[in-house]
């Protein structure tokens, strides 16, 4: 069963920056897409980012431009590179893989 461990969450004040990184416990090249997720306080889980292995991305209105999403095969690795963070991407970010969520990483965005 794959596992699948975030981090690089943390305080950031607003316009800075973040990267996410998620380390899965198998070769993510046979996950096929993989995806980042956010959920904001009384708020649904909503997908922010994903990626497939040939490198298609997909992003979420509120973060196009800001956001971008990689990959690296060979690290089993995924990443979430945020730029001007705003407040209202404060929320707790999950990565998913193989029908397999992480456990999540906390991202504040506050001065």
């Amino acid at each position: 069963q794959v596992q699948l461990v975030e981090s690089g969450g943390g305080l950031v004040q607003p316009g800075g920056s973040l990267k996410l990184s998620c380390a899965a416990s198998i070769r993510i090249f046979s996950i096929g897409v993989m995806g980042w997720y956010r959920q904001a306080p009384g708020k649904e889980r909503e997908l922010v980012a994903s990626i497939s292995n040939g490198g298609t991305t997909n992003y979420a209105d509120s973060v196009k431009g800001r956001f971008t999403i990689s990959r690296d095969n060979v690290r089993n690795t995924v990443y979430l590179q945020m730029n001007s963070l705003k407040p209202e991407d404060t929320a707790v970010y999950y990565c998913r893989g193989s029908q397999t969520w992480g456990q999540g990483t906390q991202v504040i965005v506050s001065s």
